[in-house]
């Protein structure tokens, strides 16, 4: 410890990696065992400049003294900061020491003012004193680097878990009830469902959380004991199954999954807990949606038969007896160019629409919104052309 307080250390360290990748743990931890001088902030709860300086000093100020009461720090720029940083610095506790100062999520200092980033990475330099800023974040240095250029912080990436890693933090949760071989048992099959889809390990502790009753129904009624994984897994395969639809999307709560569970219900059978189904957009944005499904879906040889109420009879030939059994949802959303939009959108809405710029700035917003997706490029000589991207069920309940 005392090696690594009279160190003069690198100004700025900056740590990426995937969320739940231990990095914020580690660091913690680190701080914390060799019970070195430290600030930990997390830059959303702090999400302003000023609440961010003023809590660093604060967090200072209880470090140095040995009583828990702080008296609150006012500063409105890093000047201030600077200069109450050296007063608080100067103690008999901290002159010979290394101070770190960790930012958590610290992507959220891109939002702040230009000259916040960095000062934080030379802020050795600005104070004369012996500190470390750790920048803790998501993404990569090349996304934090300003134009204008800065001081290089030293970079250290944290790699995802692999399969093994998450099958030892998982299986320490087992309930007590249980053996420890019965839970790995069920990690491995979970990590086995869900491990191409998802790496997060809070999302995997949520998924075998929330499915371990389902896996422990035969043991429980007495149909299997715990080393018949065939009649395990065949209990809980169409379950986890229902589970991949909803990773990260969080669309029911943890007791209505169980209650699905055991009305071996469907996700979309509980009214009003999708958060697709509640999305909310401008009256003729939802036409523009329904619009750019049916020319996704609908051949363009079908225009004239679903949306013309006089279109004479169409014969129906040996190509189309031939394909109309293939659905065109198994070959997915065609691209179409804006005049087809348009001329369905004037179709399908009852009273007279103008093409004026509030429509056209609703379908560039259902494309920011990802609902639609532009394809090719947006100099083509014959005007832009899109894709919906929504399912079924989605535009099932915009329509309704």
């Amino acid at each position: 410890k005392k090696c690594l307080s009279n160190l003069i250390f690198f100004p700025s360290i900056f740590i990426y990696g995937h969320t739940s990748s231990g990095k914020t743990y580690v660091m913690q931890t680190l701080l914390n065992t060799l019970q070195l001088p430290h600030v930990f902030v997390n830059c959303v709860e702090y999400f302003t400049s000023r609440l961010l300086l003023e809590e660093i000093l604060m967090q200072l100020q209880s470090c140095c003294s040995e009583t828990e009461q702080t008296s609150h720090v006012h500063c409105d720029t890093f000047n201030d900061f600077v200069r109450l940083f050296k007063q608080a610095v100067v103690s008999e506790e901290l002159e010979d020491q290394t101070l770190y100062i960790v930012l958590d999520r610290a992507e959220q200092l891109r939002e702040m003012e230009a000259n916040i980033l960095p000062a934080f990475l030379r802020l050795q330099e600005l104070t004369d004193r012996n500190v470390t800023v750790v920048l803790l974040s998501e993404i990569v240095w090349e996304l934090f680097r300003p134009n204008t250029g800065c001081f290089e912080p030293f970079t250290l990436y944290f790699p995802d878990y692999s399969i093994g890693h998450l099958q030892k933090i998982l299986s320490q949760n087992h309930p007590p009830e249980y053996s420890v071989d019965f839970y790995a048992a069920y990690i491995n099959i979970l990590l086995g469902v869900f491990y191409m889809v998802c790496r997060d390990l809070k999302e995997l502790q949520h998924l075998a959380a929330l499915n371990f009753s389902k896996y422990c129904e035969p043991v429980v009624r007495g149909e299997a004991n715990e080393r018949d994984t065939r009649k395990l897994w065949k209990n809980i395969e169409p379950h986890l199954k229902k589970a991949m639809h909803t990773v990260y999307l969080r669309e029911i709560s943890s007791s209505q999954w169980e209650r699905l569970q055991r009305d071996d219900g469907e996700p979309g059978q509980l009214k009003g807990l999708s958060a697709h189904t509640h999305v909310e957009l401008p009256y003729y944005s939802k036409f523009l949606l329904i619009a750019a499904y049916l020319a996704s879906y609908n051949p363009v040889r079908t225009d004239k038969r679903f949306f013309l109420k006089h279109h004479g009879k169409i014969r129906k030939t040996n190509f189309m007896k031939k394909h109309e059994k293939t659905s065109n949802h198994l070959l997915g959303p065609k691209p179409f160019p804006l005049d087809r939009l348009l001329a369905i959108l004037y179709s399908i809405v009852d009273n007279r629409v103008a093409p004026t710029a509030n429509i056209f700035s609703q379908i560039t917003s259902l494309v920011t919104l990802q609902l639609l997706s532009m394809v090719g490029h947006n100099d083509q000589l014959d005007g832009p052309r899109y894709k919906c991207t929504v399912s079924l069920d989605f535009i099932r309940a915009v329509a309704r």
